[in-house]
């Protein structure tokens, strides 16, 4: 069906050389205030600063530029307090912003876009709200990590198996289990550092893509908006989107790490692990089966994970066929870098709300940590340490020992010596103290081990490193 212009009447903003209106579809198209008017307190931000750089440039007259900031400020109490009126025909926070200032102050209004374009405008917006939420998202992994932190010291010597394969491997402390993501969560902290850092230089004074030949103050801008410097240049200013696909990439990492916890938590709530137990604030029941409880917290947490790796993708095939500089394309940099936020934000808070709301069941969790011959390595290494075997030997014979416990069905520490013995006669009594779980995880004490004193030092470690700063 052919799309009808119903719309004859044209944007004021593009002046003379349109004579009418776009098609009804190209309006739908074109225009992103449905989701771009997010930007309204850094675009207003940034109008601000550009503002007082025109008068302090004497671009602009004082008398225009109190009246333009002072209309600036009545158009942000009302878009807080929900009152202002959103234009689709304006197409997006930019124009809408402006035709509402003109509504208030007059011809100064049409003054405040002197040495400016949209292009520089919204690659400043975008990067002072990347930059806005990279501080917020810091704060809520600190929260995170506090709580888990908080939660490896209560925990410190709770005993529990370690996995790999997902198969019993060692005994560890839940502690240790719980400080290994403070270490994945600190590090996304410092990605997301390090993006803010190379985002922190401002695009504002490039113009469309050439600069402009009016005598602006660019350092003037770029230090009130509080970044380190301007873009240097103009260019890439105004068609760089890599702080935004930085941005998307650690927090798919984090995101990662998200769901790695997510999925723990998932099994361990489990009837086949049983280790936690979930309250009911963070679990759902079933519409058919009244004994069911649910993580499903957890659950869609590890779900956003998809969600924010698709933006990722998608930010990278718009970008990645753009010839310099500024393409219409480029407005679909918004949706998947608002999303991802969201993503992350709601998956942080449901995170930090599991950890803290969790109840261990020691007793699962230590006879859980029993199966497997989880202290078979410890055998091996006392038959290198005392019995002075090389490991390889070692390994071998203790397979062998292993072996024989499965064939009875019996754990090591049940197999008696003597049959010990007979695989290997170096093997004394003494080889029998490294066979219990409590014994095996205390001597883990290297650095960075599970043992609960080691533990212990690491939370105060932890504290230090990540909660003050």
């Amino acid at each position: 069906m052919k799309p009808k212009n119903k719309n004859k009447s044209t944007n004021s903003r593009w002046g003379g050389r349109y004579t009418s209106g776009p098609a009804e579809i190209m309006q739908e198209i074109n225009a992103s205030i449905n989701f771009d008017k997010r930007l309204f307190e850094q675009d207003i931000e940034g109008s601000i600063a550009h503002c007082e750089m025109l008068v302090e440039q004497k671009i602009l007259a004082s008398t225009d530029g109190n009246a333009i900031i002072k209309g600036l400020k009545t158009i942000k109490s009302e878009i807080e307090n929900e009152s202002f009126q959103f234009s689709e025909t304006l197409e997006d926070i930019h124009m809408n912003i402006e035709a509402r200032l003109e509504e208030i102050i007059g011809e100064p209004a049409g003054r405040l876009h002197t040495a400016r374009s949209r292009n520089d405008q919204v690659a400043t917006d975008l990067r002072l709200w990347v930059r806005d939420s990279i501080d917020q998202l810091d704060s809520e992994l600190r929260n995170l990590q506090e709580s888990l932190i908080d939660r490896a010291d209560t925990f410190y010597d709770l005993l529990m198996p370690g996995f790999t394969h997902l198969q019993t491997a060692q005994p560890i402390t839940m502690g240790h289990h719980l400080l290994a993501y403070v270490e994945m969560f600190g590090r996304d902290r410092g990605r997301f550092a390090d993006c803010r850092k190379r985002l922190n230089e401002s695009p504002l004074g490039s113009g469309a893509l050439a600069g402009t030949s009016y005598p602006i103050d660019r350092k003037h801008t770029a230090r009130n908006l509080g970044f380190d410097r301007p873009m240097a240049n103009s260019l890439d200013a105004v068609s760089d989107r890599d702080f935004a696909i930085e941005f998307l990439s650690v927090a798919a990492i984090t995101m990662v790490h998200l769901s790695r916890l997510s999925e723990e938590i998932v099994l361990w709530c489990s009837d086949g692990f049983c280790f936690i137990t979930l309250s009911d604030a963070f679990t759902t029941g079933s519409s058919m089966m009244p004994q069911k409880r649910n993580p499903d917290a957890a659950e869609l947490s590890r779900a956003k994970a998809g969600r924010v790796f698709g933006n990722l993708l998608s930010l990278l095939t718009v970008m990645k066929g753009l010839p310099l500089a500024y393409s219409k394309d480029m407005q679909e940099d918004k949706e998947p870098v608002f999303d991802t936020a969201d993503s992350l934000f709601l998956a942080l808070g449901a995170m930090k709300g599991l950890v803290e709301d969790f109840v261990p069941n020691s007793e699962s969790m230590l006879i859980a940590a029993k199966k497997g011959y989880p202290t078979a390595t410890d055998l091996a290494d006392w038959l290198v340490s005392v019995a002075g075997l090389p490991f390889r030997e070692a390994h071998r014979i203790t397979g062998e020992i292993v072996k024989e416990a499965e064939k009875r069905n019996i754990s090591l520490e049940e197999l008696p010596i003597e049959d010990m013995q007979k695989i290997d006669s170096s093997i004394t009594h003494d080889a029998l103290s490294v066979l219990s779980i409590e014994n095996a995880v205390t001597s883990r004490a290297s650095e960075g081990g599970t043992a609960p004193i080691k533990v212990k030092e690491a939370v105060l470690s932890a504290r230090k490193r990540f909660l003050e700063k």
